[in-house]
Order: structure tokens, then C-alpha cells, then sequence
């Protein structure tokens, strides 16, 4: 799993200088985590939890935005990486086993 720091600002005009990007290969897809409460236990942003949830840069942005947060710009070097990340995973087989198989079902849920 890739893990890149980033900024995250908010539309109420917050900034978090140490949010996280990445790229999460047995769930295949792009992460952001954003926005810790005081006590570090949650976070007000925390997107690509599920299966292929978010397959491209750009729809993981677009579901950030949809929820009043932004990190675009990407640093060039970061994105390079991040697209890197996703390359580098290309053909790794989807998970089968047991352990997959409750994990989709209780994302179906």
C-alpha cells in the first residue's frame, strides 16, 4: 500500500497539511484520509474502503469534492507516483479466498 502526504483543504475553509493519499492493491482502489478529530480515533474524511471503490485519480477527487473537500493540485511527483502505484498492481489477481469473500459480502450489506 502507497501512502503520500498531502493537503486537504475543506469548503469551511479548513486545511489539513497531513492528510493521506494513496493506493490500496488487495482492494484495489485510490484512498484519502483527511481531517483526524482531536483524539486521532476518526476522520472526518476517509474515502476508498471498498473493493475498486475508486479505479482513477479523478473519481476519487470528484467524491472528495462531492463531500465539500479538495486536494487538487496533486504535487506532479505524488500523482506520477500514485499512477506508478496503480501500474504496478496491474496484474495482480483478485482476491478469492475466504477472507475476500466475507469482506464483499459485508460491503454488501
Amino acid at each position: 500500500m502507497s501512502r503520500y502526504i498531502i493537503t486537504v483543504t475543506s469548503s469551511d475553509g479548513r486545511s489539513d497539511a497531513d492528510a493521506t493519499i494513496g493506493y490500496d492493491p488487495p482492494l484495489r482502489t485510490f484512498f484519502l484520509q483527511a481531517f483526524p478529530d482531536e483524539a486521532g480515533d476518526d476522520l472526518a474524511l476517509w474515502l476508498g474502503t471498498a473493493d475498486r471503490e475508486y479505479e482513477t485519480i479523478d473519481t476519487l477527487h470528484a467524491a472528495a469534492q462531492s463531500r465539500g473537500f479538495d486536494f487538487m493540485p496533486l504535487p506532479a511527483e505524488i500523482a506520477a507516483d500514485l499512477i506508478a502505484d496503480l501500474a504496478a498492481e496491474a496484474d495482480r489477481p483478485a482476491q478469492d479466498g475466504p477472507l475476500a469473500a466475507l469482506l464483499r459480502h459485508l460491503q454488501s450489506e
